[in-house]
């Protein structure tokens, strides 16, 4: 429907102009390349391009030297293109060369502050120790332990152990399960010493050697690591007006690469011989002029244009027509889905809007409540506006028609009689659905919708076989012509047995029902005749009734199943009453405001993520499936970045 028509272009000169002619073709920004050998025959002399691309290393290099500099390189606008000259790579060399001289200053100056903190962090909890550590390292027949041990395990200390004149702890700070100290033990005895502390669970720290008190070595950790953090500033300081020099030189060595790289990758479509080249690729047929003109100022360039093919076999990319605004803010978010499945080929039809509008109506439907919806709608709001998130698009939508429903059914947060006074106020009698005494009438609209949703996706498919010029398809497919009598009949049949509405006499119905079950069985015979299949002649006579056979009764089944799968919708509105009846429940009699809240929160999380899951696997399954292939490619040509101009 909204699918915008293209042309294939091809676009061919003297090898000489090629460099100029790729330039042109990535500034026009409307130009989709193909490669070129699937529409030009090997035996016209023309091969592909298959000489490494010289720029790929250098663009990574720039890339990983700004990475590594701690900055994003941009894209700048170019006075002038040109290939890296020595100098530039020079200037490469050199800036590496000086950041890896700054990297390895303020690592070693972090390693130096590293070791401080942990000195410190070693020590602090032996500030009662007034004896110099390096004198206690010393002593040649006394070895001292620095750790610490359980409160319980020093009280065992001071009483089992107390008459052992070698056993002595002397703690020097506590917290509040352990003492931190040391112990001393004769050389000759520290094994002995060693196993009693660690039966009382000592545990021991490795404490740095250091000259001094604990206090003292601690005061000298911290002047040294206010030195070092002043180099270090000093350090990080000159980096950052350093890096802030050669950012511009680094943005325009980046634009030119990127500039560079882009046109030689768009060289890689192509294909030459001694003289000339080809560039193969679609246009959309509204910027055809605008690609004429881009070419217009290159010499000896001929351009070649043709309405895209149409056939199955040809592969073409798909854009999407300009919406006006309105209509724009309201179906592209839903484009999301639709790309999710995969995107249109060229000979379908645009089925956002029709996404759209089902989706929004079904999740309103199953999540109908006036006040969760006003919720579900902020929510979305404020992700799309703050969070620039397409969901939240898709949510706004999606709760205002929560609302719609939630006023029929007389919903708010639950609250089931808080619009009677609205409904006063119109002259109504009372909401107008009141879900939980009309469980029957809220499961038969729903197989309803799915009837009427299947028609429609049928009648989707009859006018997209049509637009693809499959005539046979459209009248004799499951999801043709044929396939729509089958099910309005079986339909009508159905609802008439159960007592329900049955516009069309069984007389007729049934007679009716079985030539177009015939004509299914047979259908591979009249659409391969009528559209022109080579291989429409069954092989062997009996393959082709028991494959038929078994294939009809798959169309049936499906016929019922995808029908019958729209009682979710029902089942979902009968689920959100249920779970607010038990909300309220578990309020009790004085309705508990918190319980409330938080039921509602919980019913709006839970059942809201249900729901778009649901509603969503009845747009694939049940709709998708009969008229939307989904096999094409999107339409992205080929560009830079706007900001990079010759």
């Amino acid at each position: 429907m909204a699918i915008e028509k293209m042309e294939l272009v091809k676009v061919s000169g003297s090898l000489e102009n090629m460099p100029e002619v790729c330039e042109k073709l990535c500034e026009c920004e409307c130009f989709h390349p193909e490669q070129a050998n699937k529409h030009i025959s090997a035996e016209m002399g023309f091969m592909p391009f298959t000489d490494e691309n010289p720029y790929a290393a250098q663009l990574s290099e720039v890339t990983e030297l700004a990475s590594g500099m701690g900055i994003t390189p941009e894209l700048v606008e170019l006075k002038r293109m040109a290939e890296l000259s020595d100098k530039d790579k020079e200037y490469i060399h050199s800036v590496k060369v000086k950041l890896d001289d700054y990297n390895e200053q303020i690592n070693s100056l972090n390693e130096q502050k590293a070791v401080c903190e942990a000195g410190i962090k070693s020590y602090e909890h032996f500030k009662g120790l007034d004896v110099d550590l390096d004198d206690i390292a010393a002593c040649e027949f006394v070895k001292v332990r620095f750790g610490h041990l359980p409160k319980e395990s020093y009280q065992r200390l001071n009483t089992v152990y107390k008459d052992n004149p070698y056993v002595f702890f002397y703690p020097s700070s506590e917290n509040k399960t352990d003492y931190w100290g040391a112990y001393f033990a004769p050389v000759d005895r520290l094994d002995e010493i060693d196993g009693i502390f660690a039966f009382l669970f000592f545990e021991p720290t490795p404490v740095p050697g250091a000259a001094g008190t604990a206090d003292e070595v601690i005061e000298q950790c911290k002047k040294s690591i206010e030195i070092i953090s002043s180099i270090l500033d000093d350090t990080q300081k000159s980096l950052s007006e350093y890096l802030s020099n050669e950012n511009e030189h680094l943005n325009y060595l980046y634009s030119n690469l990127m500039y560079l790289n882009s046109v030689y990758e768009l060289k890689s479509y192509a294909l030459h011989n001694e003289k000339f080249f080809a560039f193969v690729g679609y246009v959309p047929k509204s910027e055809a002029e605008k690609f004429k003109a881009s070419l217009e100022s290159v010499q000896s360039v001929q351009i070649e244009y043709e309405d895209a093919p149409k056939d199955d076999s040809a592969v073409v990319p798909v854009k999407y027509k300009k919406r006006n605004k309105l209509l724009a803010l309201l179906v592209e978010p839903y484009k999301f889905y639709v790309d999710m499945y995969g995107s249109p080929s060229y000979t379908d039809i645009d089925i956002t809007a029709f996404v759209a509008i089902t989706y929004t109506v079904l999740f309103g439907i199953m999540f109908g409540d006036l006040g969760q919806g006003f919720v579900l709608a902020i929510l979305g709001f404020c992700m799309w506006k703050f969070k620039k998130s397409g969901l939240g698009k898709i949510l706004i939508p999606c709760g205002i028609s929560s609302m719609i429903f939630g006023f029929i059914f007389g919903s708010v947060f639950g609250f089931e009689e808080a619009l009677n006074p609205v409904y006063e106020k119109l002259g109504w009698s009372g909401k107008p659905l009141s879900v939980m005494d009309s469980i029957n009438t809220v499961l038969l609209f729903a197989i309803a919708i799915g009837v009427g949703l299947m028609v429609v996706a049928i009648l989707m498919n009859i006018y997209a076989c049509i637009k693809r010029k499959h005539i046979g398809e459209a009248i004799f497919s499951q999801n043709g012509l044929v396939g729509l009598i089958l099910y309005l009949c079986g339909v009508n049949l159905a609802s008439g047995f159960m007592g329900g509405p049955a516009p069309i006499p069984s007389a007729v119905c049934a007679p009716l029902l079985g030539v177009c079950a015939f004509l299914l069985f047979i259908k591979e015979i009249p659409i391969g005749i009528i559209d022109k299949h080579p291989d429409w002649k069954p092989e062997s006579v009996s393959d082709f009734i028991l494959q038929n056979l078994f294939e009809l009764l798959e169309y049936i089944l499906s016929y019922l199943s995808n029908t019958v799968s729209f009682l979710r919708v029902g089942a979902f509105v009968l689920v959100h009453a249920g779970m607010m009846m038990v909300v309220f429940s578990l309020a009790g009699d004085s309705k508990n405001i918190f319980v409330i809240v938080l039921g509602n929160v919980l019913v709006i999380a839970l059942e809201g993520l249900l729901t778009g899951i649901q509603a969503l696997r009845l747009e694939y399954y049940e709709m998708f499936s009969r008229f939307f292939d989904g096999s094409g490619i999107a339409y992205t040509p080929f560009k830079l970045n706007k900001s990079v101009n010759k």
